[in-house]
């Protein structure tokens, strides 16, 4: 309930957006103690007859802070120097995904000045593992930090039930270390992006520099938990009773601005976690009276091609903002395809919602 309507809370964060961060510290450091099992999850009626990921789940739902391990807290240029990144990649990897992290670096999420403007690439990841593999896969992740500088790894287990809490804990450093960030890209590491085009639609969004609200990718509303104990996207009772999602869009890749960036961190601290991260986020943006857009560029289900047609044809690819589903290989030659056909025309023309 609001003590407030959603569009005066809207236009009061809209003024206060700028002001709450100007003047932010690059440095900070802090420690957690370990979180403790909520061991009265357990008195949850059918909680004995639940698969043990969600029980694992309901134990730690409360806990939202975790060591770091890999940190970039000079990413953005620091806290104050933010405001020059135009476009942050923040690209949900797993410790295992090495292939896809450098195919990644060497293609779309490469860092540059793109149109007069800086893009930057941040991996948020966890730990996977246990044991000599746990550590074997940890110091795989350093020394991609040692040549890269790009990896942000807290100790907590990288699992599907855990990217809420992946979202959150980015949110947080983000906040802290990236708070005047224009607009980011939130996606998985098998995404072809096409970066060019990306910069194009937010350069050229009406009266919106990163400081008003934007959420846009592929639109799902009119949805509800799936009840089905053999989906991987399973959501008993226990961990959701209502029947009902808001309207929010598919979590392998969406476009947001800094401003809605910072309203669903805000909004996090009063919402319990839920496994599905872009689920939560249409919580906490509906929680705060704003909502999704539809942009016919993003494709998370992948790009329909003709029955005939070849699936890796360039002329596909052109328009779009990004495609979800890719391996890396295809990846790499989508991108050596595709974007240099683009770039011998002229680029001011968008791929509009409407069209």
């Amino acid at each position: 309930y609001f003590l407030i309507s959603p569009s005066q809370m809207t236009n009061n964060m809209e003024q206060n957006f700028k002001g709450k961060h100007s003047k932010r510290s690059s440095t900070h450091e802090y420690s957690w103690t370990k979180c403790q099992q909520n061991i009265s999850a357990a008195i949850v009626p059918g909680f004995s007859s639940l698969p043990h990921h969600i029980q694992d789940f309901l134990y730690y739902r409360h806990c939202r802070h975790f060591p770091m391990i890999l940190d970039v807290p000079d990413k953005c240029g620091g806290a104050d120097g933010s405001a020059d990144i135009f476009l942050l990649l923040v690209i949900k990897s797993s410790p295992v995904n090495y292939d896809r992290r450098e195919v990644l670096r060497k293609t779309w999420a490469k860092e540059r000045l793109q149109n007069g403007v800086w893009i930057r690439r941040i991996f948020i990841s966890g730990t996977t593992g246990d044991g000599y593999e746990k550590k074997r896969l940890n110091k795989l992740l350093k020394l991609e930090q040692r040549e890269n500088n790009d990896i942000l790894q807290w100790d907590f287990s990288d699992t599907f039930y855990n990217l809420t809490l992946k979202q959150i804990l980015f949110l947080e450093w983000m906040d802290r270390n990236c708070p005047h960030v224009r607009f980011l890209m939130n996606g998985d590491d098998d995404v072809l992006g096409h970066t060019d085009n990306m910069v194009a639609y937010l350069k050229n969004l009406k009266d919106n520099d990163g400081g008003k609200h934007l959420f846009t990718g592929h639109l799902i509303q009119y949805v509800g938990p799936i009840r089905s104990p053999g989906s991987k996207y399973y959501i008993p009772v226990q961990v959701q009773e209502s029947e009902f999602y808001p309207p929010y869009c598919g979590g392998g890749g969406f476009l947001l601005s800094g401003y809605t960036a910072h309203v669903i961190y805000s909004m996090s601290h009063t919402i319990s976690i839920l496994p599905m991260d872009d689920v939560y986020m249409g919580m906490c943006m509906a929680k705060a009276g704003l909502g999704p857009a539809s942009h016919a560029g993003v494709k998370t289900a992948g790009l329909p091609v003709p029955a005939n047609a070849y699936d890796l044809d360039p002329c596909y690819f052109r328009e779009v903002l990004l495609v979800h589903r890719f391996l890396p290989l295809n990846l790499y030659f989508m991108w050596n395809k595709a974007i240099p056909l683009r770039r011998n025309e002229k680029t001011n023309v968008l791929y509009h919602q409407n069209r």
